[in-house]
């Protein structure tokens, strides 16, 4: 026998409190944020206590068993809904059956800084979510230790910015609302090098590392995808670096020029001893 939805009312109070968090007022004070789509879900899912509900399709429940059997064991309370209820509450055109209710996952900065990082993303007045996302899961990709936001960049919790993390908002502490000025300040006293990704710097990424002086603890600032980093916060920086173009291309988006960055600093970081410990077997 079919099993029917319980959710069937797009003004069910469930589902009119879960659409609320499409806006930041909300999310800010809910303090509760939309995670989409199977890999987010089930990335939440396991990260500790974070997934408080779930909203599924009937289909998808059954595509997606062990991610709903995850998110229980997790104790996030599943709702079925039927599709009109997913699609209300989802902010995406094509959504995928699965909208999950998360807690927000932000780390203090100062908890950060104590934790010594040697590979750090500062994201300053970046204003697309979808940037801020690509960036961060690049960050987890390249090994990175922790994520910042400033205070003049984008919402960590917008939809578009968890889409575009896919999954790995929840795997790396992430600091907001942190002022660029603090942030540097806390970051050198921990003895990070601070690297100004800049498009127009005075330092080739690939000067830098035939220097070798990329092997240390270092934070990276991406500025803003339009006009890049203002002067003030260049000046904060041990080094305004540039990616050279060795092409005819004008210049590379913030994601991949990010990408290059941190990648290029996971890689000096390794041969100089490496920033990572390797387990034993």
């Amino acid at each position: 026998m079919p099993v029917s939805p319980e959710l069937i009312s797009p003004r069910s109070p469930r589902v009119l409190a879960a659409r609320r968090l499409a806006k930041r007022n909300f999310r800010g004070k809910e303090r509760l944020f939309l995670a989409e789509g199977p890999q987010a879900v089930r990335e939440a899912a396991a990260y500790g206590s974070t997934l408080v509900e779930l909203f599924t399709t009937v289909e998808a429940a059954e595509r997606y068993a062990d991610i709903i059997g995850e998110a229980r064991a997790a104790g996030a309370r599943v709702h079925l809904a039927d599709e009109q209820v997913i699609a209300d509450i989802s902010t995406t055109v094509t959504p995928q059956g699965l909208v999950g209710i998360c807690r927000f996952v932000d780390t203090p900065f100062d908890e950060i800084l104590a934790d010594r990082p040697r590979l750090v993303a500062v994201l300053a007045h970046v204003r697309d979510p979808g940037n801020a996302g690509t960036v961060l899961r690049c960050a987890d990709a390249a090994g990175a230790e922790a994520v910042v936001l400033t205070d003049a960049s984008v919402d960590l919790y917008n939809p578009k910015a968890v889409r575009a993390s896919v999954g790995s908002l929840f795997h790396l502490p992430v600091a907001v609302g942190v002022p660029v000025e603090r942030a540097v300040e806390g970051l050198k006293e921990a003895g990070v090098r601070i690297l100004a990704a800049d498009g127009a710097g005075t330092d080739d990424l690939d000067d830098e590392l035939d220097k070798g002086t990329m092997g240390g603890p270092t934070a990276w600032i991406f500025g803003n995808e339009a006009w890049g980093l203002p002067e003030e916060t260049r000046a904060l920086a041990d080094a305004v670096v540039r990616v050279p173009i060795h092409g005819k291309a004008e210049s590379l988006n913030l994601a991949t020029a990010a990408a290059v960055c941190l990648y290029a600093s996971a890689r000096a970081q390794r041969a100089s001893g490496g920033c990572r410990t390797v387990t034993e077997s």
